[in-house]
């Protein structure tokens, strides 16, 4: 099952995609938890009860796309260097402050974004060149969490998700570097992207689903969720360990390699680059960067 979160005639919905037909059915939620985007899905789920009944269909042409949870209820965790060719690159960015203790981890590194960076597709990834001059882009498979927990054991976490999504961990790395740690880097204003859609669990085969990145249709990264080194039931289970899970959490996965910080010299963003991140099975997530210093400089 693919859904979405949309407006359509100004009120928040939640929805069935089809996409052959091109047109989303409206699922019937009380409007209070329609806001929460298909967060809401997911506590329904949870709670052993069955989908609401699905409206008419709406076509596509006619709704605003929301980011599947457009503001998460509390931080989206995320875990950094699950890939072994990206944390090798980034081991040797001079950028990894966890480079000390090894370029490959031996536990999972988790950091977060604040809820309030996430937008949707089609919206602007805005930088201020004034405050940050190194963005980057990582694509990742992210989780939702369905039935929540603490204490989730490795053989019982698939249990606990409820689908996934798409997420652009966008990052300031001159940010990141300066602080030592990756909150701010990663919590700019605009710096989560995610989206465009989101699946049920049993719509990905972790072993060997595909994620890529293109750049002004240059691809620049090109790997499989196979490749991860902490999977997704060894990333619940830390997690969990002292933190109750809740249902709509959402957990990035990590970045494999490709990322600009990786290239030599690195290649980051600038002003007016589309950047395109993709997930089979998922869809494809497209946003522009924008400077604000450069707009405002040139308004001047």
């Amino acid at each position: 099952m693919k859904v979405g979160t949309f407006r359509v005639d100004g009120e928040r919905r939640v929805g069935l995609l089809d996409a052959a037909e091109g047109h989303v059915r409206p699922f019937a939620l009380e409007r209070f938890h329609a806001e929460r985007g298909v967060e809401a899905l997911a506590r329904l789920t949870a709670e052993g009860l069955p989908l609401p009944q699905l409206g008419d269909p709406v076509a596509l042409s006619d709704i605003v796309l929301e980011a599947p949870i457009p503001r998460p209820r509390r931080n989206i965790f995320c875990v950094g260097k699950n890939y072994y060719d990206h944390a090798q690159e980034f081991a040797s960015s001079g950028f990894d402050s966890s480079a000390a203790a090894g370029a490959v981890p031996k536990v999972p590194i988790i950091f977060s974004k604040v809820p309030e960076s996430v937008i949707a597709a089609g919206e602007p990834i805005v930088m201020d060149s004034s405050v940050d001059a190194a963005v980057d882009y990582e694509v990742e498979l992210t989780v939702i969490i369905g039935r929540g927990g603490r204490g989730i054991k490795k053989a019982d976490a698939l249990d606990h998700v409820w689908g996934y999504t798409i997420v652009n961990d966008v990052t300031a790395r001159d940010l990141q570097g300066r602080h030592s740690q990756w909150l701010i880097g990663k919590s700019q204003d605009t710096f989560c992207p995610m989206g465009p859609w989101a699946v049920t669990a049993e719509e990905i085969d972790l072993a060997a689903t595909r994620v890529q990145t293109f750049v002004n249709g240059e691809q620049r990264q090109d790997s499989n969720t196979g490749l991860l080194i902490f999977d997704v039931p060894t990333i619940i289970e830390t997690l969990s360990a002292g933190i109750t899970l809740l249902p709509g959490d959402v957990i990035a996965t990590g970045t494999p390699a490709g990322v600009g910080i990786g290239f030599k010299p690195p290649r980051y963003l600038g002003h007016g680059d589309v950047v395109r991140v993709e997930i089979d099975g998922i869809g494809a997530l497209e946003n522009r960067l924008v400077d604000r210093a450069r707009e405002a400089r040139a308004a001047d």
